[in-house]
């Protein structure tokens, strides 16, 4: 199935950059493209992409507040965050907002799609190492865990409670089931109810739930 895509950028060298590398793959087709988040949320109700690479710094709608209207209204609908800098504050915030993961915008037309591709499958794009450095610089703005959050953590059980913490420490299914010696299909299953119990998207918000839940220690 070719996967739909939206490019929101304020800037039109970026845009059609973007454009050309990715309607170069067989896979990948791009449906539309909106110059600030205000045109980008609309465009998403009528197109209904599958990913939407997002700019954050953009006019009249930002691109966190966008994403946080996106995942509300368009769930199908994967947000993926383009950045200039890797700890950028405002990074953390989209993630916060909904996005399921971050691209630099120097990434090279393999990386772009690639990311597209693992966005659009459901999975998080934040590699382990840029996963503890993000969220563990910017958990630290919240210095006391979220109340609901703790409330949340009661209701899994404690092999949820196990298998959230190596989410968010950046293990994929395959090594979280090797790590706890178990089948993968059995960690999938894990993982959605983890995600179902806690109300989130995907395992993006899963991380980031973990690290505001103390359940992680950053550092």
């Amino acid at each position: 199935m070719t996967i739909r895509v939206l490019i929101v950028d304020d800037q039109m060298m970026v845009r059609e950059g973007f454009s050309v590398l990715l309607n170069a793959m067989p896979d990948i087709e791009v449906v539309g493209e909106a110059v600030n988040g205000r045109e980008a949320v609309a465009k998403v109700a009528e197109l209904s992409p599958d990913v939407v690479l997002m700019d954050i710094r953009m006019p009249e709608l930002n691109g966190i507040e966008a994403t946080r209207e996106i995942a509300a209204s368009h769930a199908e609908s994967k947000v993926l965050v383009l950045t200039t800098f890797d700890l950028d504050e405002y990074v953390y915030q989209a993630l916060r907002a909904g996005a399921s993961g971050f691209l630099l915008k120097d990434a090279s037309a393999r990386q772009l799609a690639d990311g597209v591709r693992v966005v659009a499958a459901g999975e998080a794009l934040l590699a382990p190492t840029v996963t503890r450095r993000l969220i563990t610089e910017f958990s630290k703005l919240s210095q006391t865990p979220r109340p609901p959050a703790l409330a949340q953590v009661g209701d899994l059980t404690e092999r949820e409670t196990e298998v959230l913490v190596l989410i968010a420490q950046g293990l994929s299914n395959a090594e979280i089931a090797s790590h706890l010696v178990v089948a993968e299909s059995t960690i999938k299953t894990h993982v959605s109810r983890v995600l179902v119990k806690l109300g989130l998207r995907d395992r993006t918000q899963a991380a980031v739930f973990a690290y505001e839940a103390r359940l992680v220690t950053p550092g």
